[in-house]
């Protein structure tokens, strides 16, 4: 049996990864700092390995990755900064080749590779050449815009009171992709990796409107859901790499061809917005 190491065990998508790759009945070891969390508790309960690491622990990542066949990688520069991204990212990776890994799968994101100016996509790229120049085997995964985050925090709070604004035209079509799908073809990935090693590929759902999602919104929560198109500057209070994302976003898009994924990955259980919204309790 092999075993499989992801990082990012506790959030969203190592957690849904490491829980689909149990499910299957694969080992996992699962990379954590925080060994005593309730994520990690649920885990190890699941017959999880559970090992500590920490980006900025070279060290602690080698010896975690020791006698791991493949790595999910996953990095982010939220609660940091891009060059910390890049830096730990970069650790990683050189970790993982110090271990004998044989393969590594990289979530980056959606059209990093485009030069599109929005500073963790640009981060995510750099990653992306240090893995492809690193001589490990590798898979990037470039995921779009998460369905996951609209049930959480502030969004959450405001589809609860009928609200569902972004700085985004009404009619500007956008891909999107829950956290299932990117396991889905995360473990893919690692589980066949010869069969997508050298392949960069991004991923998305669906490709839809913030009118049609709103549509989506009021069927599935119960109540009027009406979207309002924001001016592009109150986005700035967000910060500004994600004020640079929706200027992307509605200049230039985010498309992902979710049709020829479906057809090339069946196997994956791709989500539509409503299928995402169909899974959750609002």
């Amino acid at each position: 049996m092999k075993t499989f190491a992801v990082t990012g065990a506790t959030g969203t998508q190592g957690g849904a990864l490491a829980h689909l790759l149990i499910d299957r009945g694969h080992h996992v070891r699962a990379l954590t700092r925080s060994v005593d969390s309730p994520a990690v508790q649920a885990l190890r309960a699941r017959g999880a390995e559970i090992a500590y690491a920490d980006f900025t622990d070279a060290v602690s990542l080698e010896i975690a990755f020791k006698g791991t066949d493949s790595v999910f990688l996953m990095t982010t520069p939220f609660g940091t900064d891009t060059a910390t991204e890049v830096r730990q990212g970069r650790t990683t990776v050189d970790a993982a080749a110090r271990a004998g890994v044989e393969h590594v799968v990289f979530s980056s994101v959606a059209h990093a590779d485009r030069e599109t100016g929005v500073p963790h996509f640009d981060s995510k790229f750099q990653i992306e050449r240090h893995l492809v120049a690193s001589g490990l085997s590798w898979t990037i995964l470039g995921p779009a815009k998460f369905m996951d985050n609209f049930a959480t925090g502030y969004a959450a709070r405001m589809l609860a009171a009928g609200d569902f604004a972004l700085p985004l035209a009404a009619d500007r079509s956008i891909a999107l992709i829950c956290a299932a799908d990117i396991a889905g073809m995360a473990a893919l990935a690692l589980t066949d990796p010869q069969r997508l090693a050298g392949k960069r590929i991004d991923i998305a759902g669906e490709e839809t409107t913030s009118l049609a999602m709103a549509d989506a919104f009021t069927a599935a929560i119960g109540h009027q859901v009406t979207f309002r198109s924001t001016p592009p500057e109150e986005s700035r209070a967000w910060g500004d790499d994600l004020y640079k994302m929706f200027r992307y976003f509605d200049t230039v898009g985010l498309d992902v061809d979710a049709s020829g994924l479906r057809r090339a990955y069946p196997e994956v259980g791709w989500h539509t917005f409503a299928d995402w919204l169909a899974t959750r309790t609002w």
